[in-house]
């Protein structure tokens, strides 16, 4: 992570806002996609693929990551609407992004891949009420009770990670 942003881990949340916050939220999602293409257009892909060191990530690499944690958004989606206590666990050693190959894809995919499952997303979200959005689980790394709306934030707060990310590696 490039210095000036502070480590996934280490971030705080207080979820105390109004449930009728949702739709906003909703709308932060939503910009993701095209918030994250315009963050490499014009980039060379000598800087796009560049790791900063050899356990980083390049900003490739990056937007890639947020192609796999989609996954895990969908799978806490169902957890909320399946009613299950707890939420699907999140692989913090991020064996998945490692796993992958983001490096030796061409970007467009990457990005074409996010824009997708985002919106597949979202087309589940569109459709649930305040009512969904106020369910609860408990979130197994934070071991706090989160509503479905506080999920969307933490989801729009892990983008927007990302995003200053790559524009820190781009800046170096």
């Amino acid at each position: 992570m490039p210095e000036d942003v502070l480590p996934w881990i280490e971030y705080r949340w207080s979820f105390d806002f109004p449930v009728g916050m949702f739709a906003a939220i909703r709308e932060r999602l939503r910009g993701t996609p095209a918030r994250l293409e315009e963050s490499f257009r014009g980039m060379p892909a000598e800087i796009a693929l560049e790791r900063p060191a050899e356990d980083r990530w390049s900003p490739q690499e990056h937007a890639g990551h947020l192609t796999v944690v989609e996954r895990l958004w969908r799978a806490r989606l169902t957890d909320y609407l399946r009613g299950s206590p707890e939420l699907t666990p999140a692989d913090m050693a991020n064996r998945a992004t490692k796993g992958e190959d983001f490096n030796g894809r061409p970007l467009a995919s990457i990005l074409a891949v996010f824009r997708a499952s985002r919106r597949q997303l979202l087309a589940s979200l569109d459709g649930l009420t305040l009512e969904d959005a106020a369910r609860t689980a408990r979130h197994p790394r934070l071991d706090v009770p989160m509503r479905l709306v506080d999920l969307c934030l933490f989801a729009a707060e892990h983008d927007d990670h990302h995003l200053a990310a790559v524009h820190a590696l781009v800046r170096a």
